[in-house]
């Protein structure tokens, strides 16, 4: 009777190298995915300088505390999580995340959709970074994080009804920006017609 051995993939590999220390492996680990950190970093931070320093301060976190990855999913959302958390943790501590305790009540400030079609990625980022802080965590939490408000509520030590509240008030900014932008794309357009 042949016995089958369940073969290694190769992210179990590269957890097993970095939890070795090896730093070829975790210089791999880093180069497979500090980009896509990085975007995550800059949703959050007010500049590329702190978004940097973020990503940094997170990967040694995600070296050191390797060896505690369940392996319960994949070591992409695992590194997010911990982006996710340690961008929260910079920003409360530069006292940039101050989040106002407003009425639980939420009124319908933003329609129930727009468009971002036509933009490119930069631009999305950019208007998402201009965005004050409070009201850009909550938005990246919710729409692109996957967060429902009540988790956003513990991570932010707010309520439900702000987090939702604060989510309205994002998207209706983030409308009127690219309203406005539509607006001065279509008058450039009448004038040099």
């Amino acid at each position: 009777m042949k016995l089958f051995t369940k073969q290694k993939s190769d992210e179990d590999k590269l957890i097993e190298g970095c939890i070795a220390g090896k730093r070829d492996m975790q210089q791999l680990l880093y180069d497979q995915y500090s980009r896509k950190m990085m975007a995550v970093c800059l949703r959050y931070a007010p500049t590329t300088f702190e978004a940097e320093d973020m990503m940094q301060e997170a990967f040694v976190k995600v070296f050191t505390h390797i060896g505690n990855f369940k392996r319960d999913c994949p070591l992409e959302f695992w590194i997010r999580k911990i982006m996710v958390n340690t961008a929260l943790k910079h920003l409360r501590s530069k006292q940039l995340l101050t989040v106002s305790h407003e009425a639980d009540e939420v009124s319908n400030l933003a329609s129930d959709s727009f468009s971002l079609t036509g933009y490119s990625l930069d631009e999305l980022l950019s208007m998402v970074q201009s965005l004050a802080p409070r009201y850009r965590m909550v938005f990246n939490l919710y729409a692109i994080e996957g967060y429902n408000h009540k988790e956003i509520g513990e991570m932010l030590d707010i309520s439900e009804g702000t987090s939702k509240s604060q989510y309205s008030r994002a998207r209706a900014i983030l409308q009127s920006m690219i309203s406005r932008q539509e607006n001065n794309y279509n008058k450039e357009n009448v004038i040099s017609s």
